[in-house]
């Protein structure tokens, strides 16, 4: 079962985008795939190669897998169906986002955030404008750390298999908007999810 990987270029870090190594390949991944330990991806150039890391990396568009054999394999985000979210008073809508642990790209007329009908009944309900639009989606790192990789280190010890989906919604992302109550959100991270506020 394991004789595939064993002809195929491996990757054991990661570098990040400013310190990027020059790249010949490129691999495009939606935001669920590039929160990732270890998994075979197929470059867009056609090469497949094994991501092989130490712990779980969130990685962003412009960082690359380094290759044992020295290439890099620079992160490409996919065109995805997301919401814009707009309105007179944006840090007031992306507090609410935030609110909600919800992964938000801020921009300085908008919000990206992925589609869900109930986070855009509330945010119609506040008064925002929300559009379906299909773009790269690159949301805020949030105020722990690279990623999503801090919110999820220190409390969620589920197993080897339960990282990619259950956690897909980062505990730490769309808490960058100088709101310190949403903060303390964050640090929240026991059994009970629940958001009276």
């Amino acid at each position: 079962m394991t004789a595939p990987s064993t002809s195929l270029s491996v990757s054991h870090e990661i570098a990040r985008k400013g310190v990027v190594p020059e790249a010949s390949l490129s691999v495009t991944l939606s935001y669920e795939d590039r929160f990732l330990r270890r998994k075979v991806l197929k470059s867009d150039q056609g090469e497949s190669f094994l991501v092989d890391l130490a712990h779980t990396e969130s990685l962003d568009q412009g960082d690359a897998f380094v290759l044992t054999d020295g290439r890099a394999v620079r992160v490409e985000a996919a065109a995805e169906p997301l919401l814009a979210v707009s309105g007179t008073h944006l840090p007031r809508l992306a507090w609410h986002i935030g609110n909600r642990h919800t992964p938000c790209q801020i921009e300085a007329a908008r919000l990206l955030i992925q589609r869900d009908h109930v986070i855009r009944d509330m945010l119609a309900h506040i008064g925002a404008t929300v559009d379906e639009v299909l773009e790269p989606f690159t949301p805020e790192g949030g105020a722990y750390g690279h990623g999503r990789t801090h919110g999820h280190d220190n409390s969620h010890a589920h197993g080897p298999e339960g990282h990619a989906h259950s956690h897909s919604h980062s505990h730490s992302h769309a808490h960058a908007h100088d709101h310190d109550n949403a903060h303390s959100h964050s640090h929240s991270h026991g059994p009970a999810h629940a958001h009276d506020d």
